[in-house]
């Protein structure tokens, strides 16, 4: 396949760009900015920026694209410049992948474009599938937005798939890369209560996943990327500490995380207990199910990296 891909550099990115050239696919690069030249690693570059139109030329052909870009929604303390950064960045580079898909003389067969179990706000510890209806709060707005950007596509008839993920636990990015330092120094404990529920999944069963979504072609629509079995924090915190033989006698209270997150700290003490089950019924197997497995996991990819 020649699968095509936005934000190909981040965590999820460059780990999806491994594995298809792993097995002999072809990886387009869509970067932002001047054509780069030819990488080492084989793939191909392609320039796009958000908001302006993209050159329905660069996905002639193209089996699939993977749209993954985004401004990161931990990167900074929630400013009402930032919001507005976080949803435009969603919303415009969606709209511009999704039309050069409808408007492509050969169009992919599928555009799976990324969403966030965000979507659902804060949910308790009532479980939440795909047919579950969206939050109220910011990033469930920003969600509903951002799947309705992909609408181009779908009207032209390109399969779309939105995977809604969860925390990817990794050891080398993303929220749980920087979770890793601090219970390696034991420093690690609960945050606010630690009853909130933490949607979770492997990096290894992301990337399968997401290749799985490309290979079949019952699969569209929302798609939440979780284990089976959501954890709480309180629960993830002990396997943390159990896994790294560390303590995790601290905790930080709410308010302490909203005094230096500022708005952001309601995605940590918010709770969601998002299950795969559309995922599980179109036959994916999940290789690290329980935190443990993708705890391991994490740590021997550290250390291969």
């Amino acid at each position: 396949m020649r699968v095509a891909i936005t934000g190909s550099t981040g965590l999820i990115g460059s780990a999806l760009t491994r594995s298809l050239l792993a097995d002999g696919h072809r990886v387009l690069r869509l970067t932002r900015g001047r054509t780069a030249p030819r990488p080492a690693d084989g793939t191909e570059t392609a320039p796009w920026e958000p908001g302006t139109r993209l050159d329905p030329a660069v996905l002639d052909g193209v089996d699939a694209v993977v749209h993954l870009a985004g401004a990161g929604v931990g990167d900074r303390r929630w400013t009402a410049a930032y919001k507005q950064e976080i949803r435009l960045s969603r919303l415009a580079g969606t709209r511009t992948v999704a039309e050069a898909c409808a408007e492509a003389a050969r169009p992919p067969r599928v555009l799976v474009s990324a969403s966030a179990t965000g979507y659902y706000g804060d949910t308790g510890d009532r479980v939440v599938t795909e047919s579950d209806p969206a939050g109220s709060d910011f990033l469930a707005g920003v969600c509903v937005a951002w799947e309705s950007a992909a609408a181009p596509a779908a009207g032209a008839g390109v399969r779309v798939v939105h995977p809604r993920t969860g925390l990817v636990v990794s050891a080398d990015g993303g929220a749980w890369g920087k979770l890793f330092p601090l219970f390696r120094f034991g420093l690690g404990g609960r945050l606010g209560s630690g009853d909130q529920f933490w949607p979770f999944i492997s990096l290894p069963d992301h990337i399968a996943a997401l290749r799985y979504t490309i290979d079949h072609d019952d699969i569209s629509g929302p798609l939440n990327l979780t284990a089976p079995e959501p954890l709480t924090n309180r629960e993830i915190t002990r396997a943390m500490g159990r896994i790294l033989h560390r303590p995790t006698l601290a905790a930080v209270p709410a308010f302490a995380l909203r005094a230096v997150l500022g708005e952001f700290s309601e995605g940590i003490t918010g709770s969601c207990r998002a299950v795969p089950d559309a995922l599980l019924k179109a036959g994916f197997a999940f290789r690290h199910p329980a935190v443990d497995d993708a705890l391991h996991a994490a740590l021997q990819q550290g250390r291969l990296r």
